[in-house]
């Protein structure tokens, strides 16, 4: 297990772990996956000589709590406002990015890899937080993939019309997705919580850039009827064209 003061923020909250363990509440830990909650979560259990639980949801870690006054519930969520126990915020990576060079040592060491390791291993963002970390190191550890470049911002919309612009934010959030997941379709279908039938359509509309492969050239439909209707509209405004 990592060590708690190498989780993000831990200048922040780990001050007051000593205080959260004598408290007489129930304790619920939350934060972004993959922030180190169950971590947290399972060492103040453990001080406290108390279970802990995940909470899959607010009700049944309600009903948990019922039966363990003290108890620990690590979850993703804030608390409910109705449940009387104290609640940490754990913040994750992308808040907190001056903790990434000591956790990727950590993991490194754990899986027995010497420095330097490639710097794009700790680039950000890094969805999933420590995680995805470990995920990088261990894929390029077994398979010699590193993470793609992602660009630095959402895609810039200098259409007006709606159409083309959803169509350049599919095309982002795709590319993005096959990126995150070193172009494994499975996993980046469910990151963007798609079939892969609809997967497939997308990569033919808009390619793939980690297997290089270019688009079709495919349009939406709702952008191949508005364009006749553009055209035809701009002539009519061309004193040439008259």
């Amino acid at each position: 297990m990592l060590p708690l003061a190498l989780l993000p923020g831990f200048a922040q909250w780990g001050a007051h772990l000593e205080d959260l363990v004598a408290r007489p509440e129930a304790l619920w830990i939350h934060g972004p996956p993959g922030s180190g909650v169950s971590a947290l979560a399972a060492e103040l259990a453990a001080r406290r000589k108390v279970p802990w639980t995940e909470a899959s949801s607010s009700e049944g870690a309600a009903e948990w709590l019922t039966a363990h006054a003290r108890g620990v519930v690590a979850a993703k969520t804030a608390a409910p406002t109705h449940l009387s126990c104290l609640a940490l915020r754990l913040p994750g990576l992308e808040e907190h990015p001056e903790a990434v060079p000591g956790l990727l040592a950590a993991l490194a060491a754990e899986e027995g890899l010497e420095a330097p390791l490639p710097e794009v291993l700790a680039a950000l963002p890094c969805p999933g937080n420590l995680r995805e970390l470990r995920n990088r190191l261990l894929r390029w550890k077994l398979l010699g993939q590193l993470p793609a470049t992602e660009p630095t911002g959402p895609p810039r919309f200098e259409a007006e019309d709606l159409a083309t612009n959803l169509h350049e934010l599919e095309r982002f959030l795709l590319h993005q997705a096959l990126r995150r997941a070193y172009g494994n379709r499975v996993e980046a279908a469910q990151r963007l919580g798609v079939s892969r039938r609809q997967l497939y359509l997308l990569i033919r509309r808009h390619g793939d850039p980690v297997r290089g492969e270019a688009s079709a050239g495919d349009l939406p439909r709702r952008i191949l009827k508005r364009r006749p209707a553009q055209n035809a509209q701009n002539s009519s405004r061309d004193p040439e064209a008259r």
